[in-house]
């Protein structure tokens, strides 16, 4: 839930990163926290909480053109996941308060079961969160399609972006940086859209 700081005249927007074990959203993080364009100072350490062999990645940023929505600029704290079941309290811990999803899915075919997985396990975890997956605005990124063995692209959307209003999906190639800012992008417009429509003056 974004929360306005009225002290710093802030709009803070969580993003979260979600997605099967090893699919790329760490190196979206990275790449993003490297070449994210800020002013000075308003870029916040990218911060990991390890387990023995998963972690938790987040950092926030200001960007040098910040949106401003009624004098507020908008902050976008970015996290991820882990991606191993094992800790699946962590994740349902990183997602409370969320207002966008990234969701990062592995484009390598023996890949595809995980991704359907950790898919229906992000809207079971909204769901125990009491939070409506339909009114929550994601983006589906599709990683890694330097690989030799990738699936197409459109099998990956018959898979994880079948239904009547079909969310925005990307190819990436986030080592490369490739996709990323271009997820990032529609997943914060997506979610200033939002915000501006709700808080429009009412007229009768």
């Amino acid at each position: 839930m974004a929360i306005i700081n009225q002290a710093t005249k802030e709009l803070q927007v969580k993003i979260v990163y979600y997605g099967p074990a090893m699919g790329g959203k760490t190196t979206n993080l990275v790449q993003v926290h490297d070449h994210v364009q800020t002013t000075a100072g308003n870029r916040g350490k990218l911060v990991s909480l390890a387990t023995s062999s998963d972690r938790t990645l987040f950092f926030d940023f200001l960007p040098i053109e910040a949106m401003s929505i009624k004098g507020f600029k908008t902050k976008f704290q970015l996290y991820t996941v882990p991606g191993q079941v094992i800790y699946n309290t962590t994740r349902q811990l990183v997602l409370r308060g969320v207002d966008g999803i990234v969701f990062v899915a592995d484009s390598q075919y023996e890949k595809m079961t995980e991704n359907v997985e950790s898919f229906q396990n992000l809207q079971d975890n909204l769901r125990a969160l009491k939070l409506n997956f339909e009114e929550i605005p994601y983006i589906l990124q599709y990683n890694k399609r330097d690989l030799p063995n990738v699936a197409p692209v459109e099998y990956m959307e018959f898979l994880l972006n079948n239904r009547e209003i079909q969310a925005p999906s990307f190819s990436s190639v986030a080592h490369r940086c490739e996709g990323v800012f271009e997820s990032l992008n529609m997943i914060t417009r997506m979610l200033l859209n939002k915000y501006i429509n709700q808080h429009e003056p009412q007229y009768a």
